[in-house]
């Protein structure tokens, strides 16, 4: 198996060739530069110009892209035209903040999720399999920002049992004083994700379930007299799991690769906070990064799914 990884691994590279070209096309074709705008009326042109020619902004584009392909190869992202700052310092001071609450996440996410879809399944047609799927539908069909907002609004400004930005006290201290303070602060955003996101795990258990519990191996194991409990744990609950796993990887690396919306409106200082800054300041190196960074992390999670499907379930094989 690890030889076909490795083989997956080096498909990646031309992929990811492919890839740093159209986002850097494509952040090129957007209007404007990091100095419209961001500079007083008055200035005259001319200096304006000169910054332009100094920032490399005139030259060839391809020259632009082998300038920046080369830096990258080495680390070096360029600095930031708003920050005044490395791009790699700057997405190396967010990414942490992401990171552990992509994590958080993803465990209330898939604990939520498989808990739902196997409820519903276990009582398929009664009250509680109703209100499940109500309860997935409203959530799948309202837009994720409006119920941020909400929460922001009752359980930050009204409760105010959560911080509404940030990521920790400015009175914290001590090692435990800044974990407790910083699982604080990702705890509304975390659950408010998680709740918004369960549908596609609720689908995938609870069809999953329905679909395994006819099988002709249940009902065989049925007809030896094994009891419910363990046909459902070993059998028909392990068989449900595997799309879930399969798609473990892709929800990983697009948690990780940023929820610009949540981060932006819970005032979260991680990678999807800063894409938003980006975009709204033309901020080029930045936002060419940040959307590199997404594009491989894709590619990295489409890989990651197959390895953990084929470490779950020894029958399937990667091709």
């Amino acid at each position: 198996m690890w030889k076909t990884v490795l083989k997956r691994v080096l498909m990646m590279i031309p992929q990811m060739f492919l890839l740093s070209v159209i986002v850097f096309l494509l952040a090129k074709a957007m209007p404007g530069d990091p100095f419209s705008g961001l500079i007083a009326p008055g200035t005259d042109p001319a200096q304006i110009e000169r910054l332009r020619e100094l920032a490399g902004l005139n030259d060839p584009w391809w020259q632009q892209y082998l300038r920046w392909m080369g830096n990258a190869l080495h680390g070096d992202f360029g600095v930031s035209f708003v920050l005044k700052q490395p791009v790699s310092r700057v997405m190396g001071d967010r990414i942490g903040n992401t990171l552990w609450l992509s994590l958080m996440t993803t465990i209330i996410l898939y604990i939520v999720g498989i808990w739902m879809g196997m409820v519903a399944a276990r009582n398929e047609g009664k009250w509680q399999d109703k209100l499940l799927l109500i309860y997935n539908s409203i959530t799948y069909g309202i837009p994720a920002y409006i119920i941020y907002l909400f929460a922001i609004f009752i359980f930050g400004y009204t409760l105010r049992w959560f911080p509404t930005g940030g990521t920790v006290d400015v009175d914290a201290s001590g090692f435990f004083g800044i974990l407790l303070s910083k699982i604080h602060h990702m705890i509304l955003p975390a659950v408010t994700m998680a709740l918004l996101g369960t549908v596609t795990i609720f689908t995938y258990i609870r069809t999953g379930i329905l679909d395994e519990q006819v099988q002709d191996y249940v009902r065989t194991a049925r007809a030896k007299g094994v009891s419910e409990n363990v046909i459902f744990r070993k059998h028909i609950l392990r068989n449900a799991l595997l799309p879930i796993a399969a798609n473990l990887g892709f929800t990983i690396t697009g948690l990780l690769s940023g929820a610009i919306f949540a981060e932006t409106i819970f005032g979260y200082p991680g990678i999807g906070q800063l894409f938003t800054s980006s975009i709204v300041q033309r901020d080029y190196p930045m936002l060419t990064t940040l959307i590199l960074f997404s594009g491989i992390l894709a590619l990295i999670g489409s890989l990651l799914s197959d390895i953990i499907m084929a470490w779950v379930d020894p029958r399937i094989r990667i091709d």
